[in-house]
């Protein structure tokens, strides 16, 4: 695969894990906050508080392809477990 999306692919994700972050953390500093607008650059998200569980999740998973994507580019290999 070639380097240069890999990189691209790695750079996208890293933008996302920080904007789902600062939601998270926008919603840990302000107990009255109700919703949040996440811009990954890509696409605008709304979440509410309600959705910390899925917040939380989506994060995980993006720290997960963060790690498969930057093995590709190093030509390493990963070990996938499962988070149930």
């Amino acid at each position: 695969m070639d380097s240069t999306f890999l990189q691209a692919r790695i750079d996208a994700t890293k933008t996302q894990i920080i904007a789902f972050e600062g939601a998270l953390t926008a919603f840990a500093a302000n107990g009255a906050l109700q919703s949040y607008t996440i811009d990954t650059g890509q696409t605008d998200q709304t979440v509410t508080r309600a959705n910390l569980t899925q917040l939380r999740n989506t994060v995980t998973s993006l720290y997960n392809q963060l790690a498969t994507l930057e093995a590709r580019l190093s030509g390493g290999s990963t070990q996938v477990i499962p988070g149930w």
